[in-house]
């Protein structure tokens, strides 16, 4: 199993309690790639991995599939579900409705948002940056997740980060294995962090939402083309190129160098950020059954 820190035997492991620190480093793991879509393996087994007992192991394996980031089997342990492109499609649609409808609403909040954050977004937002230009998918995950996490802090809305966080972190779990296999990254990724900040500082809204509505269109273009698929009939895709300033959808291919840093740069993006993680999310309500390595296909597509 290629967990964090396999090189040693075991991931270091720092937060809270072991049950989180287990649960976080298995869930950055599948984020990232390094552990596959119908990857199995037992509490033995990761508490041995990260030199715990089998308590807290069980604990963190029962926590990821309680939220549909695990498949528990009987008598083979858990194993890590495979999202279709119908399921990347259902997460992508959910993700930038809700996205689009919060930050349309930014101004007209009963209670403040948290402006404070600001400048700890505008440091998460610099390194993000970096790891995008740089095409170092591992870094980026890490700055990337730490910049969302953040942003969506200053709603003020822990139910809508919350349900935002579960959304993308399945997001990844489906994108970064074909990231990889895509290879050089140099030069691809979405690396309009600071812009963003940029208008949350200004309290643009409108223009809040058209990066963070780009960011959303580059997702979903870059990952149909790299696996040849078809976006034909995915109503969403009209609100966010609407909302762009160009009439044309932007090309999914990196810029060229000297269109670094244009106001109006269009890059091809990775959009599949991540904010806090639901505390509990009910079995059958956000979840659905996997089968092992194969996956299920969303209905009514």
């Amino acid at each position: 199993m290629n967990a964090a820190g396999a090189g040693s035997g075991r991931a270091l492991i720092r937060r809270n309690s072991l049950r989180e620190q287990i649960s976080d480093a298995l869930r950055d793991e599948m984020m990232a790639g390094r552990l596959p879509a119908g990857r199995n393996f037992t509490v033995k087994e990761i508490a041995e991995i990260y030199g715990v007992s089998a308590t807290p192991a069980r604990e963190a394996l029962v926590d990821l599939a309680a939220q549909g980031l695990l498949v528990s089997e009987p008598h083979r342990g858990f194993t890590v579900p495979e999202f279709t492109w119908d399921d990347f499609l259902e997460i992508f649609e959910a993700r930038a409705l809700l996205t689009d409808n919060a930050l349309r609403h930014l101004g007209n909040r009963v209670h403040p948002y948290d402006w404070s954050r600001t400048a700890s977004l505008r440091r998460r937002g610099d390194a993000a940056t970096r790891a995008a230009r740089a095409g170092h998918l591992d870094v980026l995950v890490g700055c990337d997740l730490r910049f969302w996490q953040e942003a969506a802090a200053i709603l003020c809305n822990e139910r809508i980060a919350d349900y935002l966080g579960w959304l993308r972190v399945q997001s990844w779990m489906f994108a970064a294995p074909h990231l990889r296999a895509a290879g050089e990254l140099g030069g691809t990724c979405w690396d309009r962090h600071g812009e963003l900040v940029d208008r949350i500082e200004a309290r643009d809204h409108d223009g809040a939402r058209r990066v963070v509505n780009h960011y959303n269109l580059f997702t979903v273009e870059l990952l149909a083309g790299l696996l040849g698929r078809s976006l034909d009939g995915l109503s969403i895709l009209r609100l966010l190129r609407e909302d762009q300033p160009e009439p044309d959808a932007p090309s999914a291919g990196p810029p060229a160098p000297a269109d670094r840093g244009a106001a109006q740069q269009q890059p091809a993006a990775v959009g599949l950020g991540r904010v806090p993680l639901p505390r509990f999310v009910p079995p059958g309500r956000f979840t659905r059954s996997f089968r092992p390595g194969r996956g299920e296909p969303a209905t009514g597509r």
